[in-house]
């Protein structure tokens, strides 16, 4: 083993439990809970390498799919194989998941009670600011001072809130852009290869035979083509719930986004919420895998050859003017749910006020924030 790949012996039980506890007290979205498994895995434990976890976190950005989850499954992989990756990715999703079940269930119970609809009415306002400042971030990490990454992200933006989808075509257009931009020409392989991939998402709709089938379909194509942070998954998923299949609300939506701020565990299991409100149990749990089967195959499927291609700059120029076009998708979606949320001076300052305390305290934790939104809308609405 050479001296940048040296760890600590650690058994994969003692492993598993580790991402078993993430996964149950993980608040902070997808960057916070990277930065935990670096701080935790690799500084103090060193149980994972610098150089595997650097590899692990360049394929959670180079891939799509939830960022945190992805590195937690490549990282299980690192340490156990396939077997690893299955482990560890039951461990680390599994305890949101169950959270989002029960708060499924009392949502299902309880929703037309005066004292939620008020704890909702002071969270939406808040998870409007939540989601600007997430684009804002993103926005910053990965576009820079790069002018063609910036005019994809504006694009992106007014396309979002204009249709208020998320289009994929827009996402592909965007990294092909970025690619020209950095100087690449398509060869009649490239050209090949590509006519497929155009064709496949294309159809990427689904049949409407059954509501089942349906929810498992979209949500695997949620899984495979969203980049960017776990935010990013919100415009693709307010497109098709809310305007195309008429599944859920305005209102029910922007609670299910609620919801996923207020467990631990990656941002993409209100999913899970969703897919309950339209069928159940049954539907909770096809959404939920149809989201993470598509990561879960990419580290099986990819980790042994990426450290071979993980350098490649037209990979990674592809990627970023994806990423760019996620940033902009998750402006536009700010836009698009805050017009529906923002309804009063109270959301508004609720809105405002969140957006202040995430910017001048830095490591606010959301959950804190949401829960004094919630408190905030009780009060304004006077519900005991």
């Amino acid at each position: 083993m050479t001296a940048e790949r040296a760890t600590e012996p650690v058994s994969l039980r003692a492993f598993l439990v580790y991402f078993l506890r993430l996964g149950t007290f993980g608040f902070g979205g997808p960057i916070a809970l990277a930065g935990y498994m670096q701080r935790d895995l690799v500084e103090r434990r060193r149980w994972v390498s610098k150089a595997d976890y650097l590899e692990g976190l360049a394929l959670s950005q180079l891939s799509p799919g939830p960022l945190a989850a992805q590195l937690a499954m490549y990282l299980g992989w690192v340490r156990a194989g396939r077997l690893g990756t299955t482990l560890v990715a039951a461990a680390f999703i599994g305890p949101s998941l169950v959270m989002v079940l029960a708060l499924s269930a009392l949502y299902v119970k309880f929703g037309g009670l005066p004292w939620m609809q008020a704890a909702f009415y002071g969270i939406g306002a808040a998870v409007i600011a939540i989601i600007a400042r997430s684009a804002t971030k993103l926005a910053r990490m990965t576009i820079g001072k790069d002018r063609v990454l910036l005019a994809l992200f504006a694009v992106s933006a007014l396309v979002t809130a204009w249709t208020e989808k998320e289009i994929l075509w827009i996402f592909l257009a965007c990294g092909v852009i970025q690619l020209v931009a950095r100087g690449w020409r398509p060869s009649a392989t490239a050209s090949i290869v590509l006519s497929p991939l155009a064709w496949l998402v294309s159809g990427l709709h689904g049949p409407a035979a059954n509501e089942l089938w349906r929810i498992a379909w979209y949500f695997s194509e949620a899984g495979a083509f969203v980049f960017g942070s776990g935010l990013a998954i919100v415009p693709f998923l307010h497109g098709g719930v809310v305007n195309d299949f008429h599944w859920l609300n305005e209102r029910q939506f922007l609670d299910a986004v609620a919801v996923a701020m207020i467990t631990p565990g990656p941002v993409v299991i209100t999913v899970a919420f969703i897919g309950f409100l339209v069928a159940g149990l049954s539907g909770a749990l096809i959404s939920a895998a149809g989201v993470f089967l598509p990561p879960f195959a990419v580290v099986i499927l990819l980790a042994p050859s990426f450290r071979r291609w993980s350098k490649n700059a037209h990979i990674r120029a592809f990627v970023a003017g994806v990423t760019a076009a996620a940033a902009g998708a998750i402006a536009g979606a700010a836009f698009v749910l805050g017009r529906r949320s923002i309804l009063d001076w109270p959301t508004a300052i609720i809105s405002l006020a969140t957006l202040v305390v995430l910017s001048k305290i830095k490591k606010a934790p959301e959950p804190i924030v949401i829960g004094a939104a919630a408190i905030a809308g009780l009060l304004i609405k006077g519900v005991s």
